[in-house]
């Protein structure tokens, strides 16, 4: 098997991957900050990076996956504030929608989820290292920032320079060294929860919690670091500012996955054009969202639209229908196989596309001998094999709960099956093929062989 090979963000290249530790992983994904329900530009990261994680548990590694929760926010007392309840209410109830939209769709719970508001001691560690080996400094109103022009490297990330940056709208440049110095820390405002620190009571800053939290789960440095396109700069990398200003290597590859757009442009709540998970399963299944958020190269925009959605779950169906016909074939579930072209595909810095083209043609090899037993186990499991890598295996207790109206249209479809075959028996070929009309018009292929009627979507 070839050896993966992963594009790193930071230095533009794709190479081979070498873990920190040999045969452990250690993955730090930035999660959601909880201040709505999530959309499916949201999900789409937690999907490139559990086909990853799940690729490198199946390739032999132990992998320590961490997602973090951004629990205080300024979107999230905002919304406090617009609702009439408490920012910890907030925060709780949009973490079970972001949960329960991670379930639905076969997300792989992390290893650990930390949450900011629950690591405050660590937070004020990292910043009484900044302050005492001189990277940050607290100038008495209870701010605490860090001082970008004594960093030996910035930008690295985003391949900006610090003179062409433009100071914050809202930047406090009566506190500040510098405009481009960001905070650390923020002092208490009234009405809004804070915490006590030497400096003066106050809530974290965003990039700060993501280095405190990555640091006390993973160690001064780890493997991979992960997040969508938009949080190359200011937050990704001011983690890595922070982070190396303490003397921590931090993470060693940098990866990050392309937007869900919508006519162009990147779904966002600002746009009005976001799309909620929980309202897109009314339309889909799980797995067929899924199917369809992981079909895209993690690395390329995916262009939303229902007609590509219904598309995509068309095909995940004929997908289904073709094992399910490997199991009448056989007599027995299909078996979990690897075929070195996936492996090729997915070592290839995770190129889904490529492996969506093998399962294609193992179903064209499949279907081309219906009857052979021997082809069908080979091509039926190597389909479940790559299935179960990008999250999708049918098979999955996790999309168990979602089987009720596939087996109540699996009936129906029998019983109407069962009463062609009986009009068929009796001569009465003008019902029988009515029968089948009226099945087709369901978008539902009904194929006659040896052992009986086949259906397909």
């Amino acid at each position: 098997m070839s050896a993966l090979n992963l594009y790193d963000t930071k230095s533009r290249t794709v190479s081979t991957f070498n873990p920190l530790t040999a045969g452990k992983v250690g993955i730090y994904l930035c999660g959601a900050t909880v201040q709505a329900p999530p959309h499916i530009g949201h999900i789409r990261s937690g999907v490139n990076f559990d086909i990853l994680r799940r690729w490198l548990i199946a390739s032999g590694f132990d992998v320590t996956f961490v997602r973090n929760v951004t629990d205080i926010d300024d979107k999230i007392l905002h919304k406090a504030n617009h609702e009439e309840i408490p920012w910890w209410q907030v925060a709780m109830k949009y973490e079970r929608a972001f949960t329960d939209a991670y379930d639905a769709l076969n997300v792989m719970p992390p290893t650990y989820e930390p949450r900011a508001t629950g690591h405050i001691t660590q937070m004020i560690q990292l910043m009484e290292k900044l302050i005492e080996n001189g990277s940050a400094y607290a100038p008495g109103n209870g701010d605490v920032y860090l001082e970008v022009r004594k960093l030996k490297e910035y930008l690295t990330l985003s391949n900006q320079k610090l003179d062409d940056l433009l100071p914050s709208e809202d930047a406090d440049l009566e506190f500040k060294k510098d405009p481009r110095d960001f905070a650390l820390w923020k002092a208490a405002k009234k009405g809004e929860p804070s915490w006590p620190t030497p400096w003066g009571d106050g809530r974290p800053g965003w990039h700060l919690e993501c280095s405190a939290m990555a640091h006390a789960y993973l160690g001064e440095a780890f493997d991979i670091h992960g997040g969508g396109l938009d949080l190359i700069f200011p937050h990704h990398e001011n983690e890595i500012a922070q982070s190396n200003a303490a003397g921590y290597k931090f993470s060693n590859i940098w990866m990050h996955n392309a937007w869900v757009t919508t006519s162009g442009e990147k779904m966002s709540k600002s746009l009005g054009n976001s799309l909620q998970v929980a309202e897109i399963l009314k339309k889909v299944r799980g797995i067929e969202l899924r199917w369809y958020l992981g079909s895209a190269h993690y690395r390329s925009m995916l262009e939303f639209s229902f007609e590509a959605l219904a598309e995509s779950a068309t095909s995940f169906k004929r997908v289904e229908a073709f094992l399910s016909r490997a199991e009448s074939v056989l007599g027995k579930e299909v078996e979990i196989l690897i075929a070195p072209e996936f492996a090729a595909a997915m070592n290839d810095d995770l190129a889904v596309p490529q492996a969506l083209a093998f399962i294609a043609e193992s179903m064209r090899i499949g279907n081309s001998s219906p009857e052979d037993k021997k082809i069908i186990a080979k091509t039926a499991g190597e389909i479940r094999g790559a299935l179960s890598i990008l999250g999708c295996d049918p098979k999955d207790a996790a999309f168990a709960g979602g089987k009720t109206n596939d087996a109540a249209m699996d009936g129906l479809i029998k019983l109407a099956l069962d009463q062609r075959e009986a009009a068929r028996l009796r001569k009465d070929f003008a019902t029988a093929d009515q029968i089948r009309d009226q099945i087709a018009a369901l978008g539902i292929t009904v194929e006659d062989t040896a052992n009986g009627p086949r259906w397909s979507y």
